[in-house]
């Protein structure tokens, strides 16, 4: 297994992306009325995983920054 130097690395993180991916895939059979509320939810939770991954790895990373206001 090599360094890490980016999220994208993270086995985790690959994991996760692939999860997505087919989370959108399988959600493109769902009903039509289904669109915006449970489809679109189900779509946004599963990206928000990735999202939230690469963001934890930039806060471990980069311990000087500091993001308060």
């Amino acid at each position: 297994m090599g360094k890490i130097t980016r999220h994208q690395d993270l086995e985790v993180y690959k994991k996760a992306f692939a999860a997505a991916m087919r989370i959108f895939e399988i959600s493109k059979s769902f009903p039509k009325e289904e669109t915006f509320s449970l489809t679109d939810q189900i779509r946004r939770c599963s990206r928000s995983v990735c999202a939230n991954l690469a963001e934890a790895w930039r806060k471990r990373r980069y311990e000087g920054l500091s993001f308060r206001s």
